[in-house]
């Protein structure tokens, strides 16, 4: 009888499902554009709110303490190296911000999470914005690596740094009926080659989240942020290889190929933007959105044209790529790559 049950539903649902959408989607759409309409008319306002950004030393996470500051919100900055923290937080506060506190900790330790939160509360007493951003990447194909194990880092940071700083956040979001930010990327839905493990975390981190917008319901909202590649540490050539910090620009020219990066200040302003409008799901650049229409309808040219730009061919050396070419040869890196990109010291911090 099961099976007579599953044959049925596998002959009928397709369809149903098709003309179903046909008719729901466009007013849903019209529903949803409305609310958009709404979310900008009556966006909230952060001035004098109390936001936490972790991964705020550098990147986007810098740049969206800024945004913030401007807003006039209260800034807990998080992030593994001090200096640099002292240097954003004296930047934000010139930009409005009536008061920041700086937090050096490293995420994939819960001590520290608890550290951030135990700090934000006894200096403000109230939480407002959970800003989860901070990620570490690494490039190297998955045969390439020696010890397996040091992958450990990319899933204790990019994902159980936000699962311990949400969780120990979540009974304040609470009752502010405040927001989460949360950074993943379009990694999550994009398979590209050399990075598998943080593609993977960043999948982990969309279906946790979206999962907690069901638990959550209108308590605590949630916007998640998939960008493309934009201004960073990972654009600068900065990354994870057998288990210590390396630059090479090379490889950043191999991973990025002809993709065009935007600068974190344009990506932070529509992500704050978004946020206080209530977006759900906020995506820069947003033309990047398509790449998961064509991920999704057709996934083997995905991978033929991510084969062809991003792995060199046989015998040959793996940072001779079709797309690395491309750049070297036409001389587009000057117009893709954002001007002020610099290469900074390599820190194992």
């Amino acid at each position: 009888m099961m099976d007579l049950i599953h044959t049925f539903l596998n002959l009928t649902a397709p369809p149903f499902t098709f003309f179903a959408l046909l008719f729901f989607l466009p007013p849903f759409q019209i529903f949803k554009f409305f609310l958009s309409i709404l979310g900008t008319l009556f966006s909230e306002d952060v001035a004098g709110k109390v936001v936490i950004i972790t991964g705020a030393s550098s990147g986007i996470g810098e740049s969206l303490a800024y945004e913030y500051a401007k807003r006039g919100a209260c800034l807990v900055l998080a992030a593994r190296r001090e200096k640099s923290l002292q240097e954003v937080a004296e930047t934000a506060r010139d930009l409005g911000s009536p008061d920041v506190v700086v937090v050096r900790a490293d995420v994939s330790k819960v001590e520290d999470c608890r550290k951030v939160i135990d700090q934000t509360m006894n200096r403000f007493g109230r939480l407002d914005h959970l800003v989860n951003n901070a990620g570490i990447t690494a490039f190297s194909m998955l045969e390439e690596v020696e010890d397996i194990t040091s992958f450990r880092e990319i899933m204790d940071t990019n994902f159980w740094g936000y699962v311990y700083m949400t969780r120990l956040a979540v009974p304040y979001l609470r009752n502010s009926r405040g927001r989460i930010v949360v950074l993943s990327s379009s990694a999550s839905w994009l398979p590209l080659p050399r990075m598998s493990v943080y593609n993977a975390s960043k999948a982990a981190i969309s279906q946790f989240f979206e999962t907690l917008g069901v638990e959550f319901g209108p308590d605590i909202g949630i916007t998640l942020v998939t960008p493309g590649f934009v201004e960073s540490e990972l654009t600068q050539g900065k990354f994870y290889h057998a288990g210590e910090r390396i630059i090479d620009q090379d490889m950043r020219d191999v991973q990025v190929s002809t993709t065009p990066i935007l600068r974190a200040e344009s990506a932070a302003r529509s992500i704050v933007r978004g946020a206080i409008r209530g977006e759900r799901y906020v995506t820069e650049p947003a033309w990047f959105r398509v790449t998961y229409l064509w991920r999704l309808f057709c996934p083997e040219v995905v991978e033929w044209v991510f084969r062809l730009m991003y792995l060199a061919g046989p015998g040959q050396p793996q940072k001779e790529t079709f797309g690395k070419k491309l750049l070297d040869y036409t001389g587009m890196k000057s117009v893709l790559y954002p001007d002020t990109v610099q290469v900074p010291e390599p820190k194992n911090d």
